[in-house]
């Protein structure tokens, strides 16, 4: 190997190297993420981690006396839903570093990247087959989950 193919391997593998480090660092700076939102009043508090994922959940002593079951889990799903928006703008803002020019984290971290719209494209040509039974079964009352072993009906 010629010394230019040399020097052109070293200069790549320096490369590789610093967007190995880059990456680890922005992996960590991704999974530290914690976003935190109290009620007006203090009586909750939500810790959410990356991704929106809850982790804690903080109660004052008093606020099963100052708020019903339905109005405390109304606020504890608001108070997430808050905290996993501040999470996912500090997630856009670490991607933000490292993404090409005018790629937008916001679609990265939503699961489209391509920039396409939530909804599925339709099939228009798609046949329908008169022989097929349309008597649409009713499973609401049917159970997905396994029964554990205390439920199970030997």
């Amino acid at each position: 190997m010629s010394t230019d193919h040399r020097a052109q391997v070293a200069e790549l593998m320096a490369d590789y190297r610093r967007s190995r480090e880059r990456l680890a660092e922005t992996h960590h700076d991704l999974s530290s993420i914690a976003e935190t939102a109290r009620s007006e009043d203090g009586s909750v508090q939500v810790v959410v981690g990356p991704q929106g994922v809850l982790r804690e959940v903080v109660l004052s002593g008093d606020v099963y006396e100052r708020q019903r079951p339905a109005q405390l889990a109304a606020t504890i799903v608001q108070l997430t839903a808050a905290a996993a928006q501040a999470a996912s703008r500090r997630a856009a803002d670490v991607l933000a570093e490292v993404l090409p020019a005018g790629t937008d984290p916001e679609l990265l971290l939503g699961g489209r990247a391509d920039g396409a719209s939530d909804s599925a494209p339709r099939n228009e040509s798609r046949r329908i087959d008169d022989n097929v039974d349309d008597d649409d079964d009713d499973f609401s009352d049917a159970s997905w989950l396994r029964q554990g072993p205390a439920e199970r009906k030997w």
